[in-house]
């Protein structure tokens, strides 16, 4: 099963100085990065570049992220979540 990690998670993640309770959500995504579990969507990706200034930094944590597969949504992936159940 691959993990859908979103923005809020990786700010965290990517901050110098993460929340001390933060540190068990840092660890997961570890684990989940080490494991080859992880997965984003393109927007996500965006949000997260979106965020930095330095054309350094964003050159590597653009390469960074690039070792992560893009989920790829279909529109029946975009229409579940507006079924009401009977």
């Amino acid at each position: 099963m691959n993990v859908l990690v979103d923005t809020s998670v990786w700010s965290l993640a990517l901050r110098r100085n993460s929340p001390h309770d933060a540190i068990d959500i840092v660890n997961l995504l570890r684990d989940l990065i080490a494991d080859g579990k992880v997965v984003l969507l393109g927007a996500i990706r965006q949000e997260v570049l979106s965020g930095i200034r330095h054309q350094e930094q964003f050159a590597r944590l653009r390469d960074y992220l690039r070792a992560f597969p893009d989920l790829e949504l279909t529109t029946e992936d975009e229409e579940i979540d507006n079924i009401e159940p009977a």
